[in-house]
């Protein structure tokens, strides 16, 4: 399977934050990290706090989308990720946006615990636009080519600030 995650935080010192994120996922069993978006700061959307900064890094895995979405969550709560209220600001966010199979079929997940694609990631420039970044001609099913949607989302703010090194040991 091919994955995109999304990276997202705005408290502590969120490009640490993304460093030992992206290192922890490169370190999964089944796991192999093989690109990462440059850093985007946006304004929240639907959430409260300062300014998030946002990355998207795509993956191939073995693990299934729900052992995957499992080990994010255990590498948020490792980085101090609580989530006293829904969209309360973070130290860490990793999210499960996108997976295809081997033969590039998108997985259509609806679960209590993981739905694929991320039902809001049509609609969000913070994602949009990393996701862009890397991989311009994906598709959102249902939604439409990812530069579509990126240019519908006008009226949000995000701003390219610099880039995020992949782990030692990744591919370049």
């Amino acid at each position: 399977m091919r994955a995109w995650i999304g990276l997202g935080a705005n408290l502590g010192e969120p490009s640490r934050a993304f460093a030992a994120a992206l290192s922890a996922i490169a370190a999964l069993p089944g796991v192999r990290l093989q690109c990462i978006s440059s850093l985007y700061r946006s304004a929240p959307v639907d959430a409260q706090g300062p300014d998030f900064l946002n990355a998207v890094a795509r993956i191939e895995s073995t693990r299934s989308p729900e052992a995957l979405l499992e080990a994010l969550q255990a590498i948020e709560a490792d980085a101090g990720r609580r989530r006293p209220w829904r969209n309360a600001p973070r130290t860490l966010d990793l999210d499960l946006l996108l997976a295809v199979d081997a033969a590039g079929r998108p997985l259509r997940i609806t679960s209590p615990s993981l739905t694929l694609p991320h039902p809001r990631m049509h609609a969000r420039a913070f994602v949009l636009a990393p996701l862009a970044e890397i991989d311009p001609a994906l598709a959102v099913p249902g939604h439409g080519s990812v530069a579509e949607l990126l240019a519908a989302c006008t009226g949000q703010a995000i701003e390219r600030i610099g880039t995020l090194a992949l782990p030692a040991g990744a591919p370049p």
